[in-house]
């Protein structure tokens, strides 16, 4: 199994070990971290587009060659896409009303998808979808909804929702206790577990379940908690550094 191809930001900040009034303090300024990346349309994923003629326009074309080797790819609709935080993509964005692709989630929204998980949330991603947004950011390809029926303006196809991904998952015999949160390329998924300690969020690789005789065999890398990876990213590091 090949690991697809990640950027390498280093992260600002390295988690401490907290005590539980420093943790719910640390939540806080997490959660406040995270709406700020997803609430800006050149943050809320690791790359963004950009309109090649708006360069041009801005910068000249000499540019595009002097930021050759920071365009990820080229799409046939004339846009770059480049790299989150790039000065292009700040540029770009910087007139942009801010807010999350889809709004966040109610309550009771939350404890209908708690339902259907049969297990409870953990508090802070119960926050991230309630406070945050519902999905639509983060790492990767962004964080499923918690509901059905999302669709993001441009796209065909309907956002992946975490609790469908879940039901879909416990008809093939994965545990009950795993949380589908995004996708990582090639085969790779990200999960969250909501029974061990910390919530640590998991990283399965499909292709090693369907040969494999359990689906741990497909576990690759765990992440310590829930609060790491996402401050990782919310602090505009690469949640694969673990990883690779």
């Amino acid at each position: 199994m090949t690991l697809p191809p990640h950027d390498t930001d280093t992260p600002l900040r390295q988690e401490p070990i907290l005590e539980p009034r420093a943790e719910k303090a640390d939540d806080e300024a997490l959660i406040k971290a995270l709406q700020a990346r997803a609430w800006d349309p050149g943050l809320r994923f690791n790359r963004a587009d950009v309109p090649v003629e708006w360069i041009v326009e801005h910068y000249g074309k000499p540019r595009l060659e002097q930021i050759r080797g920071s365009i990820v790819s080229y799409s046939s609709d004339g846009t770059v896409q480049l790299k989150a935080g790039t000065e292009e993509i700040t540029a770009y964005f910087a007139d942009v009303p801010r807010g999350p692709l889809f709004p966040p989630i109610s309550l009771p929204e939350a404890e209908k998808a708690e339902l259907r998980i049969g297990r409870p949330l953990p508090e802070l991603l119960r926050r991230v979808y309630t406070e945050v947004a519902n999905g639509g950011f983060g790492p990767d390809s962004g964080l499923a909804c918690l509901t059905d029926g999302n669709r993001a303006p441009g796209h065909l196809r309907e956002w992946p929702c975490a609790v469908s991904v879940h039901e879909r998952n416990l008809s093939k015999g994965m545990p009950t206790s795993w949380l589908f949160l995004t996708y990582g390329g090639c085969t790779m998924e990200w999960h969250v577990s909501l029974a061990a300690v910390d919530n640590p969020v998991l990283l399965y690789d499909a292709d090693g379940y369907t040969f494999g005789e359990n689906p741990h065999d497909g576990l690759r890398h765990a992440t310590a908690s829930l609060r790491k990876w996402l401050w990782t990213w919310a602090d505009g590091g690469n949640v694969w550094d673990e990883v690779l």
